[in-house]
């Protein structure tokens, strides 16, 4: 099955950018790549494939700048079609690439116990169910490094000691394969676990006592069915926080401890997340970026549509985990005051000490 794979997998590269048209049609040719928002279609640049040879590798090649992920032609047809068994995508570009079905022989026993495919949302459950609580990790000091002290609704996030990690091309060489990570589980409206959000850690010099993000190149990838979902701190309510980077939330739930919160986990992945059916007004938690900007604009046509209101938050510095360490908690809280509702301000904002 491996080498039928393989085979079929450069077969895809050949057809690189026929195969973008057909499965990534909202996407657009620039150069030698093709833009588009992400594996599922969304219109945007954050997703890009590699239509030529290259002496970074060969055509075919995808990368996710806002997740992460990142893989050959087979990978993201399996995104992009939600499969979850790779005879399923290997079906469906066989039938792209119009090559025959193989014989039955050839196909192992559909029923034989295999591990969760890469990157699956079983592949995700079952990393998530492999880690541990984050109090007293290492997880817990890299959010206490940034000024996030107060781990209230936390149950999301736990800590792995030896997460794997999969150097990329711009990587130095002998980039380590596993590092220590912060392991964030990503759910649906039922609490399901559909993914999980990863980010690596280390000590920058030995003894430390202040962890940060690994010096990798992508410290923070997802894997799993990211779209519409993200990273949630308490239980759906009528008002709700919705940001991008789970540290962005974090530091918010530093002021407003009471509110339900939601780290979508990039700006992409912001613009599309699901309303909960008792959700009434929204609150977005914007980065101070175009990507930003963009990801307000998009919400709030939906949240208009679905009769919600959105408010954006806008922070003093480039987001809101800058804002924490940056400036005092009592402005930020004076910050926060004047963009709540007023209603809003009396119920979630911690009176000041």
């Amino acid at each position: 099955m491996q080498g039928h794979a393989t085979q079929i997998a450069h077969r895809l590269g050949q057809s690189a950018e026929a195969v973008c048209r057909h499965y990534l049609s909202k996407g657009t040719r620039e150069g030698r790549y093709w833009l588009v928002g992400d594996a599922h279609n969304a219109p945007g640049r954050s997703l890009y494939v590699r239509l030529v040879d290259m002496e970074k590798g060969p055509a075919g090649k995808w990368t996710d700048a806002a997740t992460g992920e990142h893989g050959d032609l087979l990978d993201l047809i399996a995104l992009n079609q939600r499969h979850h068994q790779l005879r399923d995508t290997l079906d469906e570009a066989r039938h792209f690439l119009s090559l025959p079905q193989p014989f039955q022989d050839d196909v192992p026993n559909a029923h034989a116990k295999t591990k969760a495919p890469a990157g699956s949302p079983q592949a995700a459950r079952r990393l998530f169910a492999a880690s541990k609580p984050i109090i007293g990790t290492m997880a817990e000091g890299y959010l206490r490094n940034r000024a996030i002290t107060s781990l209230c609704d936390s149950e999301s996030l736990r800590f792995h000691p030896h997460c794997f990690y999969r150097p990329s091309d711009d990587d130095e060489p002998g980039t380590p394969a596993a590092w220590p990570a912060m392991i964030a589980a990503v759910t649906d409206l039922e609490g399901q676990i559909t993914g999980v959000h990863r980010t690596y850690l280390s000590s920058p010099a030995p003894r430390a006592t202040a962890p940060v993000k690994a010096p990798v190149a992508i410290p923070c990838r997802a894997m799993g069915n990211l779209l519409g979902h993200g990273v949630r701190f308490g239980t759906a309510d009528d008002v709700m926080v919705a940001g991008e980077g789970i540290e962005t939330v974090r530091s918010l739930k530093e002021i407003m401890p009471a509110m339900t919160m939601i780290a979508a986990t990039s700006s992409a992945h912001l613009a599309a997340i699901l309303f909960p059916p008792t959700l009434r007004r929204l609150y977005v938690a914007r980065d101070n970026d175009p990507a930003g900007h963009a990801a307000v604009a998009i919400l709030k046509e939906r949240a208009d549509a679905s009769g919600i209101e959105l408010i954006p938050l806008v922070p003093e510095c480039a987001d809101y985990n800058d804002d924490l360490r940056e400036i005092d908690a009592k402005r930020l809280r004076a910050a926060l005051r004047v963009q709540l509702a007023p209603q809003d301000a009396r119920r979630f904002l911690m009176p000041s000490r």
